[in-house]
């Protein structure tokens, strides 16, 4: 099967597990914020971020917050490398999505504003995904090829 196949059927069958586990408890129209947390580093910056990590939590993962603490994102955790694509349904809030390596270089952003069901995916696979309120990168310069630290990126953290 062509490589462009397995991935938009990697995508349409991780949506159909996400639809199934949210149809079990979770609950509808509120936001997630007691997720586990973990720190993260973007050079001298420090972010406290949730971590979604079952495909439920990354359903979910901002939707329908009204605001988010200027140093909070969420990192949402995947089991494996693949092209990560995000869009903003019942998301409230303009985010930018950092899309990252295992070793934690940010390989793309991008820009996503609240209710729109655009498609915003990886450049290339990666396990990881730090979104921020819109503009948290852009005013501390940090770019696609910085690298965070902390959490899953820390050199004795897992991976």
């Amino acid at each position: 099967m062509p490589a462009f196949l397995r991935r938009h059927l990697s995508i349409v069958l991780t949506t159909l597990a996400c639809h199934a586990a949210l149809a079990q408890g979770a609950p509808a129209g509120q936001p997630q914020l007691d997720l586990p947390r973990t720190t993260l580093t973007a050079g001298m910056h420090r972010i406290d971020a949730q971590l979604a990590s079952s495909p439920a939590q990354r359903q979910i993962g901002l939707m329908h917050r009204k605001d988010m603490p200027t140093h909070e994102g969420m990192l949402f955790s995947f089991e494996e490398p693949g092209v990560q694509c995000f869009w903003m349904k019942n998301t409230l809030i303009p985010l930018t999505a950092a899309f990252v390596a295992d070793d934690g270089t940010i390989v793309n952003l991008a820009d996503m504003q609240p209710l729109q069901e655009t498609s915003h995916c990886s450049a290339k696979p990666v396990r990881y995904v730090l979104e921020m309120n819109q503009g948290w990168f852009a005013q501390r310069h940090v770019k696609a090829g910085h690298r965070l630290g902390g959490g899953p990126f820390s050199k004795s953290g897992p991976r």
